[in-house]
């Protein structure tokens, strides 16, 4: 698995608030990172607390590379979201690449531009958000190449459980949501983070203060990185359904397909 380093009081992991910046002697949120869980604890280890600094946000340097490299170097990463204030904080664990041009797979295939899938001509780290099946949503960020981005498939719940789970309820359900279920699918991600095509499409994650990305202290080894094929590309072809870019890591509990 990949690898957390030990937290205790004395030591604090660091991630941005951007609304805090200005703030000469910024407070800290109250928040300690989460312990590996069982099935039993995880909702109290996604109850618990990690501390906060900021200056860690990702900045277009990071985002301006190939997309297959991107979604691996965005393994591990924090994506925040701050609703009004009450801040939502998930691990990224699972993405997939498109690089776009021949890739039958990406929506600018072959050059194709059009309204929808603007962002992703647009400069690396900018959201791409579309709607699928009518009402659900999925996040993607644009990387470096004409027409690419990388989909952020699903993330661990670090801060704002009660949240992610108020946005997430399902009357239809019969039992409570556990953690690994409220983020583990690009729709479920969107759904628990409350991130939305009409609020979100288009934006610069890099300057943008409700939606972005941010690093810690957290290390992935690259051992620890799954390469699989893209889920549900079957009718574009074997080829393309094959492709080796869908990336997760190993024995995360809270990605999508294995």
């Amino acid at each position: 698995m990949a690898k957390r380093l030990a937290v205790d009081s004395a030591k604090q992991l660091a991630v941005v608030a951007p609304k805090r910046l200005a703030i000469e002697t910024p407070k800290q949120l109250a928040i300690e990172a989460p312990d590996a869980a069982d099935d039993a604890g995880e909702e109290a280890a996604c109850s618990k607390k990690l501390a906060y600094d900021y200056g860690a946000r990702l900045k277009r340097l990071f985002f301006d590379r190939p997309s297959e490299d991107l979604a691996k170097a965005l393994l591990g990463k924090l994506i925040v979201r701050d609703c009004d204030g009450e801040m939502m904080v998930a691990r990224i664990v699972e993405t997939e690449a498109y690089p776009g041009g021949d890739d039958k797979g990406s929506h600018s295939f072959n050059g194709k531009r059009t309204a929808r899938n603007e962002a992703m001509y647009m400069d690396p780290g900018t959201a791409y958000v579309y709607n699928i099946y009518g009402t659900w949503q999925c996040l993607n960020v644009s990387s470096r190449g004409y027409g690419s981005a990388v989909l952020i498939r699903a993330a661990e719940p670090i801060f704002g459980l009660e949240a992610m789970l108020r946005r997430r309820s399902v009357k239809e359900l019969k039992r409570p949501l556990k953690s690994r279920d409220l983020c583990s699918g690009p729709s479920k991600l969107c759904q628990a983070l409350g991130i939305t095509k009409a609020a979100f499409d288009q934006k610069d994650t890099t300057v943008n203060e409700d939606l972005f990305f941010t690093n810690d202290l957290f290390v992935v080894d690259h051992s620890d990185v799954v390469v699989k094929s893209r889920i549900g590309l079957e009718g574009y072809g074997a080829k393309w359904a094959a492709l080796p870019l869908r990336f997760y890591l190993r024995d995360n509990v809270h990605v999508s397909v294995k």
